[in-house]
This record gives C-alpha cells, sequence and structure tokens, in this order.
C-alpha cells in the first residue's frame, strides 16, 4: 500500500482479541504505523470496528460519536466484576422465580434517557489512570453516572435452565452507553443480579457489518482496501462541495464566507477529494471555521 493513501475500513472483529490488536494487524497489513480505532469493542465482543489509516485517523473521533446497534446475551442469576463473562463471579442469586413479564419490565426501565453508572472495569479516566487498572490493582471504583440514550432494547429469545435465565436482546444505543451495564443494571433491578454472556456490535452509525472487509486475521489476508475519506464523510456527515477558491482556504484551514449545515460538516473539493470537517464559526456572522483540515 502507499503509506499516504488514507480511509476507512470496517473490521468484524473476532472475539478474543482486543481493538489494539486489531489495530496492529491492519498496520502489518497497510504498511503503515498511522492506525487507529472508533469505538473499543472488548475481547470478548465481536462485530463493527472502524479502523482509520493515515490521515483518515483524525475523522475517528467524530465517528465514533453515533449511536449504535448491538446483539447480546444476558445471564440473569449471576454477577462478575467486569460486568461480563470474562469477570470473576461475584456473586449468584436463584432467578427461575422471575417471569418474562418482570424481565420485561426491568429492560423498559432501562430504556429512554437515562442515567448510567459505567462499568467499573472500563477504559474511563480517574485522576488520569484507567479505571480497569485501578480496580486490577484492587482499588473501589466508583464512577459517576452519566446520560445515555437507548432507544431500543428487546428481548428476543429467554432460555431458562437451572437457577439462571440467559436473554437474547438487540439494542440501539448513544455513544457511550455500557450494554454490559445494561445487564447489571436489569439483574441488580431484579434483585438477582446479572452479566452478559455475549456481545456483537452489528453497526456503529452508517456503518454496519455488511460493509466488512475480507477477514484481516487470515493466514492468507492481503492488504484491504479502504473507502475513501470523502465515501465515509457522505456516508457520515453533511457535505458540502466547495468553489476552487474556498478550497484554496480550506486547505489551510482558514475561516470560509458561509454557514455550513451542521456542527460537523464535510467540506468536498471538486475533484471529491475530502478536505476538512467545519462547523459555523459562533464569534463571526456568516462564516464557518475548521474543526479539523484533512489534507
Amino acid at each position: 500500500m502507499n503509506t499516504l493513501q488514507s480511509g476507512i475500513l470496517v473490521v468484524d472483529k473476532p472475539a478474543g482479541v482486543t481493538s489494539h490488536q486489531v489495530v496492529g494487524r491492519v498496520r502489518r497489513l497497510m504498511g503503515t504505523r498511522k492506525v487507529g480505532h472508533a469505538g473499543t469493542l472488548d475481547p470478548m465482543a465481536t462485530g463493527v470496528l472502524v479502523i482509520g489509516v493515515n490521515r483518515a485517523t483524525r475523522l475517528l473521533g467524530h465517528l465514533s460519536l453515533r449511536d449504535k446497534d448491538y446483539t447480546a446475551t444476558m445471564r440473569l442469576g449471576e454477577s462478575t466484576v467486569t460486568d461480563d463473562a470474562e469477570g470473576d463471579v461475584t456473586g449468584t442469586t436463584d432467578a427461575s422465580g422471575i417471569d418474562d413479564a418482570a424481565i420485561l419490565a426491568a429492560m423498559a426501565r432501562q430504556t429512554g434517557e437515562i442515567q448510567q453508572v459505567p462499568t467499573a472495569v472500563s477504559a474511563i479516566k480517574i485522576n488520569g489512570q484507567r479505571a480497569y487498572a485501578k480496580v486490577r490493582a484492587g482499588e473501589d471504583v466508583v464512577l459517576q453516572p452519566r446520560a445515555v440514550t437507548v432507544s431500543r432494547f428487546e428481548a428476543t429469545e429467554t432460555r431458562r435452565h437451572d437457577e439462571m435465565i440467559d436473554v437474547d436482546v438487540e439494542v440501539t444505543c448513544s455513544s457511550g452507553t455500557y450494554v454490559r451495564a445494561l445487564a447489571r443494571d436489569v439483574g441488580a433491578d431484579l434483585g438477582v443480579g446479572g452479566h452478559l454472556t455475549a456481545l456483537r456490535r452489528t453497526r456503529i452509525g452508517p456503518f454496519d457489518l455488511s460493509a466488512a472487509c475480507p477477514d484481516i486475521f487470515a493466514d492468507d489476508a492481503d492488504a484491504p482496501a479502504p473507502m475513501t475519506m470523502a465515501e465515509a464523510a457522505r456516508l457520515s456527515f453533511p457535505v458540502v462541495e466547495v468553489t476552487d477558491d474556498q478550497e484554496a482556504a480550506i486547505r489551510v484551514g482558514r475561516r470560509v464566507d458561509m454557514i455550513v449545515p451542521a456542527d460537523v460538516t464535510a467540506m468536498i473539493a471538486g475533484t471529491g477529494e475530502m478536505l476538512a470537517l467545519y462547523r459555523p464559526d459562533g464569534e463571526r456572522r456568516g462564516q464557518s471555521r475548521a474543526i479539523c483540515v484533512l489534507v
């Protein structure tokens, strides 16, 4: 690959690898060190991981702030330290007496605009240190609740075995939502505890599994072909096609005499090249200013 080539990849992350290992694999296949990802997936989780290559890494922070779809399995009757199957069990309670109506009611209480306490074993920083590092060091970690939106939280199948209940669910939620915490909080609401045994992300914003590149971990994997930044931008943001004069200003990050249509707007040259992201300028009427320049 030409190391100057930039673009976006959608990877279907397999279970058992970290998001950072996916980045490492893409670096080797693409022949460049400048690779990043949007929206971390835990090692247990599978599914959509959006990867930026070279200059497209500057887009990732904006692409990750989109709603997401997941399929998952909640296990009610057992709690773990990580709120998923990778953590040590911290408690078990007989859940066999809980009926489906009670489960659905508890899920409904975790739907809509809610205040969610992130799972303690997470990448959130506390005084400069990751929360998961503090937990692993034996510290008690209590994170502050944050506003998130769960627009869909539906049960698709319920399986009962012994004293536990497995519930397959589909979730649509805002950026920053922890599906592990949904399972934890449904279990806590029902008085029996809960955690996730499976999690698969099927979409981030406009990027879903249908756009996933071939298996990058296959022994014979070749360098995947990324979509261009302009293609990714047209899927993700409002787009303005600029004049040659405007292009010259945008290439050096100057303000332009126009009001772009959204707080994140893609500026595209007449050649089709993605130039920058702009937003309306709150200080100068009738102008817009650069968020990031990509050329």
